[in-house]
């Protein structure tokens, strides 16, 4: 197996792992995401589903490679702007104060904001070695980006 099939195979692994980590902290310790927790998973996602079809396909691992670099760039910064927000360095965006489901008058509008069962992304509700999950997601997503840029390098020695 070449370098590159390692690293992938890792990657893949990492985000099989990270996905299931996050899963069960939801569901089963009970902490509920913001919704900038949901959107960076995406990257996760679109690396399992786009390395699983590099292994199948076996055609055209540079360019999907390129996708995945670009996904888990998209990632480290979604990270840093979640950590940016946490630490107070910017103000919460709209996506952080979006609900799921889209009020059609004022008085489901009203009704929305009494129940406020959105989660605030500058709350951190659950810590690992000190750390928020943004942060560590931040160094992570870094470390993958660096890790598919290596990749992408070896390709090109071939």
């Amino acid at each position: 197996m070449n370098l590159n099939k390692l690293l992938l195979n890792g990657i893949l692994a990492f985000s099989i792992l990270s996905l299931s980590i996050a899963y069960f902290i939801q569901y089963v310790l009970g902490h509920k995401p913001c919704n900038l927790c949901i959107i960076e998973r995406i990257p996760y996602i679109a690396a399992i589903v786009l390395i699983s079809l590099i292994f199948i396909v076996n055609k055209y691992e540079k360019v999907i490679s390129s996708i995945i670099l670009v996904f888990f760039i998209f990632g480290a910064v979604v990270s840093f702007y979640h950590f940016g927000i946490e630490q107070g360095f910017f103000n919460e965006s709209l996506i952080c104060e979006l609900n799921n489901n889209k009020p059609l008058n004022k008085e489901e509008l009203l009704s929305q904001l009494k129940k406020a069962d959105t989660i605030s992304c500058k709350e951190v509700t659950f810590r690992f070695l000190g750390l928020s999950l943004a942060t560590i997601n931040t160094i992570i997503s870094l470390i993958l980006s660096g890790i598919m840029i290596k990749i992408l390098k070896n390709y090109g020695k071939n």
